[in-house]
């Protein structure tokens, strides 16, 4: 009989017997292929952290004791073994469970995650929370070698090691973040890999003078010395942790009894565990980076279904064209080579390529460094991932009035990874930003036209936002600032980016009820007048403006303001955005729709304006 059909708690993890612990991982493992080949989702990452899951939820109780992961892209055993396993077929799916930890779904899920580096600074905060209240609970920081490519996670470490607070820190060092890792980080842990005889003698330590605690203090100096000669000062613990590792991360049983000797220290531990990203999977295995996240695939053989060009393929092919013929032209990434289709480029190009790691503070001010002193620089990010460099946006680019270019990829709404990674806010960021051009693409004829246009004929930075996935029925090309797309006399749809896909649906339904609407979509969203726009506006007197962002903002809003000064007054306007609210995960077309931005909302909005 499955083991995993009995587990629908943390409490049935710790009722189970010893030898049973390896067959639950290999069924866990089993079922996870099963289940994200349906869904997509991120798998390699969760196939190499079952064992560390399983191992976490032996000694922990995480309806009470707060496991805090980083990212959180690793926490689908977590959620099987929290009593969510039945409703994996709605992984990612609107109205599902998500791909990510949430506390709205389980008292398990002790935080929101889904950005990476911030798991010691908010397990550290829960810590002191429990001290100062007086409380009794374990906390752990579960992070990723990855995610020590952030300047943040060391901001934690420093402070977490300074506080004394009990607390453990679990490192899942697997050599990678979506792609290879990088960095002087990612070099001290692969010299930690070579040292088994210090993990070994740690372990034997512990187990003979667990039970004789006045025999611990007479041979501390003597393990002291012992492990000098085994494994020089590592970094962790010259910053005050109790560093127990490495420790093979694949050995349930092994990272029980760590575990336990972490939590029962009471100060600040560091345990180091080793995994395989893709663990148990051959083709994970082999292509991590591919298989990390991933869309629906034959669970057999490994063969992704879907496909199709998309911008960011378009983007990095455009850039290697043009720096084939300008040698100052330069790429960076914050560990999303692949992501962000720079994997052509870095091939091309090595030594004008740049993967930070996931420092994305750090990429935005060092490509200030190589505006100023003559490069060209493009920095190719997420939208969401851009949040974290905003104060380098105003301090480090726009007071010098750099000229840098920003590839801001996922803008809009991403689908199934949900409200941590949609790209709607970075309208409202980058517009706030003294200087900044936004340039927003529709099609890949206007993302290859708009970067040569923001590398050679805009001053002071700029912005290029443009969607995930393949263009829509709009495939035409055109860089002026205002684009009149189509002619009308009773309405004005005005619109950016990939809603004019859904504005052309609901222009040809306005059709058929006599209804003329004149329909201009903005290449650039950046400047103070809009004249063509405010021509039609003196025309038909009703504005309609569909963005794919949040309420606060919005370009709608600015251009009406502008258009109030320039004395043009409407018989009605109306916006269609996403409003305040948090936007969950789900498909694009659902999201549009349940937040009354599609072409049907807008073909409604259309007509009761109009009176049709």
């Amino acid at each position: 009989m499955s083991i995993l059909e009995n587990i629908h708690s943390s409490n049935d993890i710790k009722n189970l017997k010893d030898e049973e612990l390896e067959p639950l991982c290999e069924e866990l493992r089993a079922f996870l292929i099963e289940k994200v080949s349906q869904t997509g989702g991120h798998l390699a990452s969760n196939l190499g952290a079952v064992e560390l899951t399983v191992a976490l939820h032996r000694v922990y109780n995480t309806a009470k004791d707060r496991l805090v992961f980083d990212v959180g892209h690793q926490c689908y055993t977590h959620k099987i073994i929290t009593g969510r396993r039945e409703r994996f077929a709605t992984l990612r799916q609107y109205g599902g469970i998500s791909g990510f930890p949430k506390p709205y779904e389980s008292v398990d899920d002790a935080f929101i995650a889904g950005h990476a580096s911030n798991s010691v600074s908010v397990a550290l905060g829960m810590a002191k929370a429990r001290t100062l209240l007086h409380e009794d609970y374990d906390v752990v920081a579960f992070i990723g070698d990855g995610a020590l490519t952030g300047g943040l996670s060391y901001e934690g470490l420093v402070s977490a090691a300074a506080s004394g607070e009990p607390m453990v820190i679990l490192l899942n060092d697997n050599n990678m973040s979506i792609d290879p890792n990088v960095g002087g980080t990612a070099s001290l842990l692969q010299k930690l890999r070579v040292k088994p005889g210090y993990r070994h003698f740690k372990q034997g330590y512990r187990e003979m003078f667990y039970h004789m605690p006045s025999l611990y203090s007479f041979n501390h100096r003597a393990k002291e010395w012992v492990k000098g000669k085994l494994l020089p000062e590592n970094m962790f613990s010259a910053m005050g942790y109790e560093y127990l590792g490495p420790v093979d991360g694949h050995d349930v049983h092994l990272m029980e009894r760590v575990l336990r000797w972490a939590r029962d220290m009471r100060k600040p531990v560091i345990v180091h565990a080793v995994t395989i990203k893709g663990k148990g999977c051959s083709y994970a295995e082999e292509h991590p980076d591919r298989y990390h996240g991933v869309g629906p695939f034959d669970p057999a053989s490994g063969e992704i279904y879907g496909g199709g060009e998309s911008f960011s393929e378009v983007f990095g092919k455009t850039l290697c064209a043009l720096a084939d013929k300008d040698e100052r032209i330069t790429a960076v990434t914050a560990a999303m080579a692949s992501g962000t289709g720079l994997d052509r480029f870095a091939l091309r190009f090595p030594k004008r390529f740049c993967d930070v790691g996931i420092a994305e503070g750090h990429a935005a001010a060092m490509i200030s460094g190589m505006a100023k002193q003559g490069l060209v620089p493009v920095f190719a990010v997420y939208s969401s991932f851009l949040q974290r460099a905003y104060d380098m946006l105003i301090h480090d680019v726009s007071l010098q009035k750099l000229h840098v270019v920003f590839g801001v990829d996922r803008a809009g709404l991403v689908g199934s990874d949900g409200e941590t990674h949609h790209g709607i806010y970075d309208v409202n960021f980058l517009r706030s930003v003294p200087g900044m051009t936004v340039l927003c693409p529709a099609s890949f004829a206007e993302l290859r036209a708009m970067l040569e246009e923001a590398l050679y004929r805009v001053e002071g930075p700029v912005a290029i936002r443009y969607p995930r996935g393949g263009e829509g029925e709009y495939r035409d090309c055109s860089t002026e600032d205002e684009q009149i797309i189509r002619e009308g006399k009773d309405l004005t749809i005005v619109c950016y980016g990939a809603m004019i896909n859904d504005a052309l649906e609901a222009v040809r339904r306005l059709d058929e009820l006599g209804v003329s609407a004149e329909v201009i979509k903005l290449n650039k969203i950046t400047y103070a007048k809009f004249p063509r726009v405010f021509a039609s506006l003196e025309k038909t007197g009703r504005l309609l403006m569909p963005e794919e962002v949040c309420a606060i903002g919005c370009v709608g809003r600015h251009l009406l303001a502008q258009a109030s000064e320039a004395g043009i007054r409407l018989r009605a306007a109306r916006f269609l955005n996403l409003g305040d609210n948090i936007v969950p995960h789900g498909t694009r077309a659902l999201l549009l729709r349940d937040f009354g931005v599609d072409a049907d909302a807008m073909l409604r909005a259309a007509r009761e304006i109009c009176g049709a």
